[in-house]
């Protein structure tokens, strides 16, 4: 017979066993999936008046949860993910939501498209932009028009993230 505290310790190590082994299997096996587009590159860099950067972090952690532009200013987000876990594991993108958009009913169908990167293209008309799912050490930026004064919501929609990786867009 073990002793509670054998047993305690025998139920934490078969538990990470089980989830490193989960987490490996779903790496290692997973099949190749197709990710939405990146924002098209230009040969003329459009002129913007702010710039954003924000990084997401293996702890589900946008390094920014709000930031301030002015409607009508033409925005370049870049957004760079600074983990180490890969994408099937830890992909991490920022959708900036319109006034509208329920967030949690938006990131509840998101899951549902894992071949379109996390996203029903059929709800682009309820976003201000986007951008693709990236994996550890990757970055893409996209270019947008900051709309009517308000606040808006952004989110990271891989499975379970949007509960903690998400933001504030405050339009002056």
């Amino acid at each position: 017979m073990f002793s509670s505290a054998e047993m305690i310790t025998i139920t934490t190590k078969l538990l990470s066993t089980v989830i490193i082994t989960t987490v490996l299997f779903g790496v290692l096996y997973n099949p190749k999936i197709s990710y939405s587009e990146e924002t098209p590159k230009k040969k003329n860099t459009p002129k913007v008046d702010v710039h954003v950067d924000i990084n997401g972090t293996d702890t589900m952690m946008y390094s920014k949860t709000s930031f301030e532009v002015k409607s009508g200013q033409k925005v370049k987000l870049t957004f760079n993910n600074t983990g180490k876990l890969p994408k099937a594991a830890m992909g991490h993108n920022v959708v900036i939501l319109k006034k509208s958009v329920n967030l949690i009913e938006f990131c509840t169908e998101a899951v549902k498209f894992p071949t379109e990167g996390y996203f029903p293209k059929s709800r682009e008309k309820d976003v201000i932009g986007r951008t693709k799912l990236l994996g550890p050490g990757e970055k893409d930026e996209i270019y947008f028009t900051a709309p009517a004064p308000g606040t808006y919501e952004y989110v990271c929609t891989f499975p379970g993230h949007f509960a903690l990786m998400k933001g504030k867009m405050i339009v002056k």
